[in-house]
């Protein structure tokens, strides 16, 4: 037992000893939350709990596996065997073995991963993007709704095509006993929803159910884990409401915020001593994240030094900005700092397209985490691509890769025919397109031979063009091929039209620079900008914000830091999400912390200038950026704003928690508005 509570501090020994009932271990960044999960599962089994009767739920194998490994080191290797401790899907997996008869089919099924899924889709002969079909297939099954539901809801004609698309995909599973991913959750769910007695006999078989990443969980998993604990309450979840970021993939925050109403006689225990960041870090995330108004609320204490300040930075564009982080990166280098404690990070991908190029031009050596650099992107190899075909027609490899992209009704039966042909010809595939036409035309069907015409024409128009103007070149391919309009239809058509802008600006920006230059130099000069030798083990970091969660870093950069890139503001944009990014992203420095904004950048493919952002002054380190208040300048009398309710008047102000309520006449009808959801006229 000594071995168990060594080095625990109180909060967290607390959490430990607690074993029956529902608990939420509330747990802040660098608080030692993993610590605290194998410390009670050591704890429960050195009180007598068999290890069968434990069941612990991760959302990664990396973080089951290190659990396990320190689980069996608080037990000093005494027990034969240590609990069940996977994932999610894992656990799905397992239960499936043992009961998919249950609904009528052998326990000998295979798994299919995405590229499966969508090759089934493809097979199906649809005119719907697959990507998009695949994705809200998924998002039906994570809500538990079958093809029927799914075609009794849909009302556009394209909703009701995806529901019988999901019907014959669904069929095609069943018949040649197959899963998807999606099916390890919705199918132990709906087999424990269907069968009453052996949903008891599983919660009584996992008596003590722990979740790590609890705020990460979507609604299918919380209805699984009230199936799973239906007999016995003695369900643990540690978690970090501050730390939800994945609600655009699914992640239901009121799963965490709502636990002790769900769930009977909760205790809540909440780890705030942070191990990891100095005091000025961690007073600067306590500060941004006071401003949110969804939260269970907890102040993050320091058990390091002060520290230095935090550093601010602004700077005209991001062509600057990357040079100067870059040569701050290489002192730091240079002084000595291993460059595996050095990071940066940023809130959409796009933007690393610049600090790539300005840590290649100042030699600094980098990996990317959790991502593909900015020239490795589909969507940039697509239009790299149609640039070289139209710079060298005869450029076989690149007009492989978008004969067809979007799409243009060339099966892969009528590419190889193409392919056979241009190789007995003995010439490039543009050449054999355009100089045999006759023979194309015997080959492929009618459709298919307008299509390829139509294609060599439109290179052939926008070559013409180039030697006219190179400036209007992207213009021009857009108007003609529309890359992005294909892009935009798929389901992360946010992040790639994105990508799609910056290059387009970045175009725009290399001809404006040099006037005299022409296609072949841009696309040389972005050969060698993609093109990095260098990397070692010895590489600094880049990343997303969502990609470094978990990760810790002595030295940290943070880009990009305007209103309109972090936060992101456009439809859908929870700011309160975005918010919880810049929380995460500040407690990942434990030492030394640099913010960094810039004047202006490309946006939508055209430069742009920008405001700070208003997370600048929200945590306390620049007085002079939009700042969302925390109280109200609302009086008695005003006029506002409600994008439903429309135009009204204050008719009294009072204090709800952090909120400010209104009342508020809206043409005779009076409503209570919480001060954030209206906007002064």
């Amino acid at each position: 037992m000594e071995k168990i509570f060594e080095n625990l501090n109180q909060a967290q020994k607390e959490a430990v000893v607690q074993i029956d009932g529902s608990i939420l271990i509330l747990a802040g960044a660098g608080s030692g939350k993993t610590k605290t999960i194998t410390s009670r599962v050591a704890y429960l089994i050195k009180n007598g709990i068999p290890p069968s009767s434990i069941l612990t739920l991760t959302f990664t194998n990396k973080a089951a596996s290190e659990m396990r490994t320190r689980a069996m080191s608080l037990l000093n290797n005494e027990v034969s065997y240590i609990p069940l401790m996977c994932t999610f899907h894992k656990f799905g997996l397992l239960f499936l073995k043992f009961h998919m008869s249950l609904l009528g089919r052998a326990n000998s099924f295979v798994i299919i991963d995405t590229d499966d899924k969508k090759r089934i889709l493809k097979s199906f002969d649809t005119d719907l993007t697959i990507a998009m079909v695949a994705n809200e297939i998924s998002r039906f099954k994570n809500n538990l709704l079958t093809p029927e539901d799914a075609m009794k809801t849909a009302e556009l004609p394209n909703f009701k095509k995806i529901a019988n698309l999901y019907q014959k995909y669904e069929l095609y599973l069943a018949q040649n006993n197959l899963v998807d991913f999606d099916d390890l959750l919705a199918l132990p769910y709906k087999i424990l929803d269907q069968n009453p007695t052996l949903c008891r006999q599983t919660s009584e078989k996992y008596q003590y159910i722990m979740v790590d990443e609890y705020q990460d969980t979507n609604d299918l998993q919380f209805k699984l884990l009230q199936k799973l604990s239906s007999e016995h309450n003695n369900l643990c979840v540690v978690g970090d409401d501050d730390q939800s970021i994945y609600g655009w993939r699914g992640a239901n925050i009121k799963n965490i915020l709502d636990f002790k109403d769900q769930f009977t006689d909760t205790k809540i225990v909440k780890l705030t001593k942070n191990y990891r960041s100095t005091d000025t870090i961690l007073k600067a995330a306590n500060e941004l994240i006071e401003h949110n108004r969804n939260r269970l609320g907890k102040d993050l204490q320091g058990t390091k030094e002060e520290g230095s300040d935090i550093e601010v930075l602004h700077h005209d564009d991001e062509t600057m900005e990357a040079r100067i982080i870059a040569k701050r990166i290489q002192k730091l280098i240079d002084m000595g700092t291993d460059p595996q404690d050095i990071a940066l990070l940023y809130r959409i991908n796009a933007l690393s397209r610049s600090i790539e190029e300005g840590l290649n031009r100042a030699g600094v050596p980098y990996k990317m985490v959790g991502g593909l650099k900015f020239y490795e992107r589909a969507e940039i190899k697509d239009l790299i691509s149609y640039l070289r075909i139209i710079s060298n027609p005869n450029d076989d490899f690149s007009i492989k890769r978008i004969i067809n992209k979007p799409k243009r009704g060339l099966g892969k039966a009528t590419i190889d025919k193409i392919l056979q042909a241009s190789d007995e010809h003995t010439c490039s595939i543009y050449t054999y397109l355009t100089t045999h036409t006759e023979d194309l035309e015997s080959r492929v069907s009618k459709k298919a031979f307008i299509t390829l015409q139509e294609f060599c024409q439109n290179v052939q128009n926008l070559q013409e063009s180039t030697s006219e103007s190179t400036y209007t070149l992207i213009d021009n391919l857009e108007d003609t091929f529309g890359i992005r309009a294909y892009y935009e239809a798929l389901p992360d058509s946010m992040e790639r039209v994105t990508n799609i802008d910056e290059f387009y600006g970045l175009f725009r920006d290399f001809v404006i620079q040099y006037p005299d230059s022409g296609l072949d130099d841009f696309l040389n000069d972005i050969a060698l900008q993609s093109d990095q030798d260098q990397i070692d083990e010895r590489s600094i970091s880049i990343m997303s914000i969502h990609a470094s969660k978990g990760l810790e870093f002595e030295h940290l950069f943070v880009i990009g830091l305007e209103e309109g890139f972090f936060p992101l503001i456009g439809d859908g944009t929870d700011i309160e999400e975005e918010r919880r990014l810049g929380y995460v992203a500040i407690t990942r420095a434990k030492k030394e912390l640099t913010l960094s904004s810039s004047a202006s950048r490309y946006y939508k493919g055209k430069r742009a200038g920008l405001s700070k952002s208003r997370f600048l002054s929200e945590c306390g380190v620049n007085k002079g950026c939009l700042k969302i208040d925390r109280s109200t300048s609302y009086k008695k009398g005003n006029l506002v704003k409600h994008k439903i309710f429309g135009i009204g008047r204050v008719l009294e102000v009072s204090k709800v928690k952090r909120e400010f309520k209104l009342k508020i006449n809206f043409g005779g009808t009076t409503r209570d508005i919480l001060a954030s959801f209206v906007e002064r006229i």
